[in-house]
């Protein structure tokens, strides 16, 4: 069963499928082709993936029950699986213990995204990685650099850099650093890129080594700022988003939309042909 628990479960192919169906205008992608009940379970707030992945839902003509709390039971997963895999079609999950989402998705035989949790946030790199694809054309050539300390979103940004062969730079303490040939580490800043990418520091990390600010971005070749929200002046960076000139723009998250409806579209169309 194709899941989307984080990118390197998809593969190059995949991804840009999902973004050829994005750049389709034509209109033939909004309708689905597969009558869907969609399971829906969210952990925390996360204004704008809700907002998002319900309005993906309705675009499609989904049916959609949100179950809160879905993975906070002490039954097992296979339990869980068994009973509610004949009434649905799709599973959405936002739950912050990943290796309880990644179980259910490996016992379910429904297909089973990722929302976001403690480990991944694979719908929102996708699309951040395909504005930026949209942007330059193509992102081999694409200068990125993550800054700061390793986060689920950063974890994400790893993995699609090893799905399509990208090299990217990540700018970050030493103690988080790993042996991932896809990706270059450094501890001190050097060199130009065309982006740079933020997230959300995790709790427990402060270092104004690793707040951005407007001598680091002219630095660095005044590349666009692309920051994953909620963005916290002070912390991962220096001013507000709307005072920051690199600011790519509030606009650019409008792609979670289309995005995360052909990443549902694409998973359950895998699996409609895989039970045909």
């Amino acid at each position: 069963m194709r899941n989307l628990i984080d990118i390197d479960d998809l593969d190059k192919a995949d991804i840009y499928q999902i973004w050829r169906n994005v750049d389709d205008t034509s209109g033939r992608q909004l309708a689905t082709q597969v009558i869907a009940n969609i399971a829906w379970s969210f952990e925390g707030n996360g204004i704008r993936t809700r907002t998002t992945f319900i309005q993906s839902f309705q675009k499609i003509a989904a049916n959609y029950v949100e179950l809160p709390n879905l993975l906070k039971t002490n039954e097992s997963v296979t339990d869980l699986a068994g009973y509610l895999d004949s009434y649905y079609s799709i599973y959405v999950i936002r739950d912050n213990n990943h290796q309880r989402l990644k179980q259910f998705a490996q016992t379910s035989s429904r297909p089973v995204i990722n929302a976001m949790s403690c480990d991944a946030h694979p719908c929102e790199v996708l699309t951040d990685a395909y504005s930026l694809y949209a942007k330059y054309g193509d992102l081999e050539n694409v200068r990125i650099l993550l800054w700061g300390p390793t986060t689920n979103v950063f974890k994400s940004w790893h993995s699609l850099a090893k799905v399509l062969g990208l090299k990217i730079t990540h700018y970050c303490p030493a103690k988080y650093h790993t042996n991932q040939p896809e990706i270059t580490y450094i501890d001190s800043l050097q060199g130009e890129f065309d982006v740079v990418i933020t997230d959300a520091w995790p709790a427990g990390f402060s270092d104004s080594d690793f707040t951005l600010n407007d001598q680091y971005l002219a630095n660095m070749g005044e590349p666009i700022l692309l920051p994953t929200p909620p963005v916290t002046p002070g912390n991962e960076v220096a001013k507000k988003l709307s005072d920051t000139v690199q600011f790519i723009g509030y606009q650019q998250k409008s792609l979670l939309l289309p995005v995360q409806i052909q990443i549902v579209k694409y998973l359950l169309s895998a699996a409609h042909k895989a039970a045909s």
